[in-house]
């Protein structure tokens, strides 16, 4: 005998899934048979999902609310439908979009077709929403770059008193990586900076001392 299952998932613990509970009640589903995590929908590695769809067996059926409380990551839904549906042999039930119901109670097969056929639309619709934001966004830090816009951190001031600190490192009165801690910079910042403000004697002299430390 088949038997109904629930899936409910929230993006956090602060977020509350009364809704989807109650939804799924609503169609019937047993307390006991509802499965809850509270994890974001990037992927599958969920513990609560992990444990119904071992327990799900062929002609079982499966309610969801909406397609997102399954995941977010259209190409892993569509992996996983194909799975559960085929593999398993499990209906699924969108309760917010009938057209993916893969059971109307006659196991018609023409309701799976559909439902497969509107899963693909709506990965395709997906996929390029997720392409067009990105072009989006390339246009539009290139847009930003012609205005003059930087991005990034800015460039950090040289401290005032970085020429003091050269002439000591230089001099072997201190080891970069002690001048850099002094200064609060980066032993490679530290010698960069100090490279950068010689003349190539002083450079060449810095490389020597740099390399005994």
């Amino acid at each position: 005998m088949s038997e109904k299952y629930g899936y409910a998932r929230v993006s956090t613990k602060e977020q509350h899934e009364d809704r989807q509970m109650a939804a799924l009640s609503d169609f019937g589903v047993g307390e006991k048979n509802i499965y809850l995590d509270k994890l974001s929908g990037k992927d599958f590695e969920r513990p609560q999902y992990k444990r119904l769809v071992k327990r799900l067996k062929k002609e079982d059926i499966l309610v969801v609310k909406s397609i997102d409380r399954l995941g977010r990551n259209y190409e892993e839904i569509i992996n996983q439908w194909q799975f559960i549906t085929k593999e398993k042999g499990v209906y699924i039930v969108v309760l917010d979009m009938p057209l993916l119901n893969t059971w109307e109670g006659n196991k018609d097969l023409t309701a799976t077709f559909i439902a497969d056929l509107v899963l693909q639309i709506l990965s395709y619709v997906a996929e390029t929403e997720r392409e067009n934001i990105r072009k989006r966004q390339a246009e539009g830090i290139v847009a930003a770059r012609k205005r003059g816009v930087k991005f990034g951190r800015p460039p950090r001031k040289r401290p005032d008193n970085l020429e003091e600190f050269v002439e000591s490192w230089k001099r072997g009165d201190m080891s970069s990586r002690e001048a850099a801690r002094r200064l609060d910079l980066a032993q490679t910042t530290f010698l960069r900076w100090a490279k950068e403000g010689g003349d190539s004697d002083s450079r060449k002299d810095s490389l020597k001392i740099c390399a005994k430390r």
